[in-house]
């Protein structure tokens, strides 16, 4: 375009060529990419005019050396092998395919549990990644020193009371690999962990152990309240209320680079079930404009009377959680202990797996819209399972630790000496045992439970088997699944540090269990939404997983005795004394002071009145970009309102084509003899129907 332009201009002034208004538009235009700094690839035009361009700016009175040929021609190349590589790391990217075909055949909202599942299975590798290289690799090159001699104080118990030994009470290995009795001498649990003082080696382990499960937490967090903040919708320049016009859909929908048939048939599928969920979400909305005061008040009144029976539902369930825990911890000598074992994980399995059902059941007897169906259960169903964990926890540390209690046996050594001389062995045998029953559940559920179910729907017919139908695959259910899991593995890492690489295996394998049972067993869910309405949601509820393992990780680190004989803080009465040890020993004067003033009330101060300035500042730029955005609006709508006058006086003062005389404006003939459209997407004023603009809704 650029080079037949520079040929017309170079012809003689009889000749064809361009009007002196055109040639001057040519020539800023060219003033302005040559004095332009934006990069090539970023200008919309073809690449012989961006060569064009490249020719322009480049000084006149100098040629580029070979070096400088040389070094584009690299710098081309590189950026050619850079997006080779991004593009192949794309194509060889986990589950690529498989996510793809599960969104185009159940849509973006089931896709959305898939893609959350695989960023907890990279968490979990990152987590592996950190506790092998700052614990493992250190701990195996120092040579840790060998068992540590049996301390000298005599356990004095209650009669009828003997201290448990580590040695595994029943001969069955299966036995002792399911309830973890067979890895106590292994990497996999605290006990196992030993170093000698902290003045003989220059790597404390102590610290790194105790370190690192906090830095995992912290990353964790730091990369999950990312996710969640690049889901939130991106719409600070529209109005709350705006909506992607349908027929943007319908245009730009489609994959024009799909050659496939499989791919085509996905693709087709996914805009359908996108169409679907967006025409739902629309009549819902129509459908909450047009209520009245009266049915809005009863709507609330059904919320207000759900919540209630559901928060009553979940007490119940928590009280059954404590007393099982409680039963199982203090009937440890009984015959059916085999039993007891698993008690407790398969109390929390049967609340976790009835409630969600029983919240399914209610919510949708109300009728509410698949977002808020979505949202509600999903709202309960943490509310439950968080609950359920934090009620363990407290059994465990009611039990274990006195917490919440008087017992004799804690008053001297601040735990139960008597009955669990190693408890952080304990406490990572229960946590190793509930990640164990979550997956063999989710394995015994696919393949003892949807899997017949499908045979037996397929085989058979009736009103019955019509009525029972494949299993839907319920979101709200599977997400508070993985996400419980993932509680509990953050909760053991201090307990259990190679517990993520259990983790680990069972979400990978979880992926194809469930991968199967959708694609096999399940059927579409006749009530599609869309997964920006609920990934947001997803991260929340990890987040406040997350804080639930941290606070009872944050207790026992700062408040809690250690086991006298076993561990890394066997000689210290809190894992976290090992800190200021290292403190005192290794860190100058002038650092012990500075940490001093850091943990004082006279810097604690000074911080919060930091802290309250730096969050007015991002309110008052917060409300202030609101307030720019509000005006930016309305000089765009005031901008297409003067295009629109610019048209009318345009379209009025032209003359028609082929003749003398500009007919008169009000005429029948002028309004047919002017265009019927003005550009792309403006109709022309004569056009009957409003004259739309990007913000109509919003003019003055």
């Amino acid at each position: 375009m650029f080079h037949e332009w520079s040929m017309q201009l170079g012809q003689t002034p009889g000749g064809p060529g361009p009007q002196p208004e055109a040639e001057e538009l040519w020539e800023r235009e060219m003033e302005w990419l040559r004095a332009s700094q934006e990069p090539l690839r970023l200008l919309p035009y073809a690449m012989v005019d961006k060569r064009f361009i490249r020719q322009m700016r480049e000084p006149e009175d100098m040629e580029m050396t070979c070096w400088q040929q040389w070094q584009r021609r690299q710098q081309t190349m590189a950026h050619r092998l850079r997006e080779a590589a991004w593009r192949l790391a794309r194509g060889f990217g986990l589950w690529e395919g498989a996510l793809y075909e599960i969104g185009g055949l159940f849509g973006s909202g089931i896709r959305s549990y898939f893609t959350f599942l695989r960023f907890l299975l990279l968490l979990n590798l990152l987590t592996v990644l950190l506790t092998a290289n700052f614990v493992l690799v250190p701990l195996a090159w120092l040579h840790p020193p060998g068992p540590s001699p049996a301390p000298n104080f005599t356990l004095q118990c209650p009669r009828g009371h003997q201290p448990q030994t580590d040695v595994p009470r029943f001969h069955n290995r299966l036995w002792n690999v399911l309830t973890g009795r067979a890895f106590n001498n292994t990497y996999l649990f605290y006990g196992a962990y030993r170093a000698g003082p902290e003045s003989s080696s220059a790597y404390s382990i102590r610290l790194a152990y105790l370190l690192c499960p906090l830095a995992c937490l912290m990353l964790c967090f730091c990369g999950t309240l990312r996710r969640m903040v690049k889901g939130l919708p991106q719409r600070p320049g529209l109005g709350q209320a705006y909506r992607v016009p349908l027929s943007a859909k319908v245009f730009s929908s489609w994959d024009f680079c799909i050659h496939v048939r499989e791919a085509a048939t996905i693709k087709k599928h996914e805009i359908s079930n996108e169409f679907k969920g967006y025409l739902e979400e629309s009549h819902r909305l129509r459908g909450a404009q047009r209520e009245t005061p009266a049915q809005r008040a009863c709507r609330l009144l059904s919320y207000l009377r759900i919540n209630v029976l559901m928060g009553l539902l979940v007490a119940g369930g928590i009280s059954a959680i404590f007393w099982a825990t409680k039963y199982s911890q203090d009937n440890k000598e009984e015959p059916l202990f085999l039993v007891l074992q698993y008690l407790p994980p398969g109390v929390i399995s049967l609340v976790n797996f009835l409630g969600p059902m029983v919240f399914v059941f209610l919510v949708q007897l109300e009728n509410y819209p698949p977002s808020t169906e979505v949202n509600l259960t999903l709202i309960w169903c943490v509310v439950l399972k968080l609950a359920s964990l934090g009620m363990f926890s407290f059994s465990l540390g009611q039990t274990m630790l006195c917490i919440g209690r008087n017992k004799t046996s804690c008053e001297a050594y601040g735990y139960n000496a008597c009955d669990y001389q190693c408890w952080e062995n304990s406490v990572g045998e229960e946590l190793y045992k509930l990640i164990i029953f979550n997956f063999l559940l989710t394995v015994a559920f696919a393949f003892l439970v949807s899997l017949p179910r499908r045979l037996l729907v397929e085989r058979f017919s009736g009103r019955f088997w019509t009525w029972l139908d494949r299993e839907e695959f319920l979101v709200p259910k599977n997400v508070l699944d993985i996400v419980a899991g993932q509680a509990v593995t953050w909760m053991g890492l201090f307990y259990c540090p190679l517990l993520p690489l259990f983790h680990s295996i069972f979400l990978f394998l979880t992926f194809y269990i469930k991968k199967y049972t959708l694609l096999r067993n399940c059927r579409a869910s006749p009530r599609l939404f869309r997964a920006s309405s609920s990934t947001f949601f997803f991260q929340l509820v990890l987040l406040l997983g997350l804080l639930l393992a941290a606070a009872p990780l944050g207790y026992v680190v700062s408040s809690t005795h250690s086991s006298w004989d076993c561990g890394l803080f066997s000689n210290y009465s809190a894992p976290w004394q090992v800190v200021q040890e290292l403190v005192a020993l290794r860190l100058p004067v002038p650092g012990q002071r500075v940490l001093h003033y850091l943990g004082s009330h006279a810097f604690s101060f000074p911080l919060l009145i930091l802290l309250s300035l730096v969050l007015t500042v991002c309110v008052s730029q917060s409300q202030a970009n609101a307030r720019a955005i509000h005006v930016l609006r309305k000089q765009l709508v005031w901008q297409v309102q003067e295009k629109w006058h610019l048209v009318e006086e345009l379209s009025r003062l032209l003359p028609e084509p082929g003749s003398s005389e500009s007919p008169i404006p009000d005429s029948p003939h002028f309004r047919a003899s002017r265009p019927r459209s003005f550009g792309p997407g403006f109709p022309s004023p004569g056009s009957p129907g409003p004259r739309p603009g990007p913000f109509h809704t919003d003019r003055p």
